[in-house]
């Protein structure tokens, strides 16, 4: 049976810069509030006609040329997002007319901010079994155009950014290469902890006015609960990879965890006993771009040089839903 190398990686992020200095003269906040509870110091918003397929095929082409591979040889996308361009269809198969393709199955996936380790299980297991040979996964989120700006909305306002990454994964028979083990998990008791609410099908109708008075439509979140669960769950998770290889975090040479928000990150690195030099962060440039935050982190990891053959790195992620996941991947 094959394994799945990631053979490519690729990114896209707006050119728009949103600094904590912007969006104090929106809401009431500031670049020292922001900073202390966050880490971010600035995100990247779209422009207005931003579309999400236009990045995430902006992001699948550096993908591509990077594992050098032409883009007719995809044989399936996966695509993770919470914010597609339209209610239906996902916007896989507008990715997949972007790049030109056709009659490519495109699978979109709701797995929040776990949506590419997520999609990294599901198109390895594709892989593995010889459905697929090479599979283009992609997490994209256009945030910016769903939050509230104002006061009211500043505790989710200030986190969110806009962003594409995707990666090349190919079957190999190359020994000591591809993706070792990976876990996924879910907890619907805690799906309002961090949400939004309309607009709806189980709302009749979707989206009233009353429901935007109220700002149903905007994301909503308990942070000290959904803080609590994620440096709980993500440590948990990684443990659980390598324990199935048989390895502990001694031998993790890097470790990419979804960028939710800095503090979290530090606390998982402390509670695995990882070094700086051992954990990616970038989320003090981008802000919290949900599904795209690790395919973005691998993509910069692997051009500034962090990422050596043989290296066995970790994706660790959790979000709504809540969803969380690991996997371990010999680079």
């Amino acid at each position: 049976m094959p394994r799945t190398a990631i053979i490519g990686t690729g990114f896209d992020v707006p050119e728009r810069v949103v600094t904590n200095d912007d969006l104090a003269r929106w809401m009431d906040t500031s670049d020292e509030w922001i900073r202390e509870r966050t880490g971010i110091e600035e995100r990247r918003w779209v422009e207005e006609g931003t579309t999400g397929a236009a990045m995430a095929r902006r992001a699948a082409e550096s993908a591509l040329a990077d594992a050098g591979v032409a883009a007719e040889a995809v044989d399936a996308i996966v695509l993770g997002t919470l914010s597609p361009d339209h209610f239906f269809p996902g916007t896989g198969v507008f990715l997949q007319r972007e790049l030109g393709l056709r009659d490519v199955p495109c699978l979109d996936l709701r797995a929040q901010c776990s949506g590419f380790v997520y999609g990294l299980s599901v198109a390895d297991a594709w892989i593995r079994v010889g459905q697929y040979r090479t599979v283009l996964l992609v997490g994209v989120e256009i945030q910016s155009t769903g939050l509230d700006r104002s006061t009211r909305g500043r505790d989710m306002a200030v986190l969110f950014g806009d962003g594409a990454g995707a990666a090349i994964l190919q079957a190999t028979d190359e020994p000591n290469r591809g993706i070792l083990s990976t876990r996924i998990h879910a907890d619907g008791r805690f799906a309002e902890t961090l949400w939004a609410d309309a607009s709806s099908s189980a709302r009749h109708p979707r989206l009233s006015v009353e429901d935007l008075e109220a700002g149903r439509h905007f994301p909503r979140m308990d942070g000290r609960e959904v803080f609590k669960h994620a440096v709980r769950r993500m440590p948990e998770v990684l443990g659980q990879v390598l324990e199935a290889e048989g390895l502990t975090t001694a031998d993790l040479d890097l470790l990419i965890p979804h960028q939710a928000n800095l503090r979290i990150s530090q606390m998982v690195q402390k509670r695995l006993g990882l070094s700086d030099d051992r954990v990616y962060n970038n989320i003090q440039r981008y802000g919290n771009t949900t599904a795209a935050t690790i395919p973005i982190a691998l993509a910069e990891a692997s051009r500034e040089g962090r990422l050596r053959r043989g290296d066995l790195v970790g994706f660790v992620a959790f979000g709504s839903g809540f969803t969380w996941g690991a996997s371990l991947v010999r680079w």
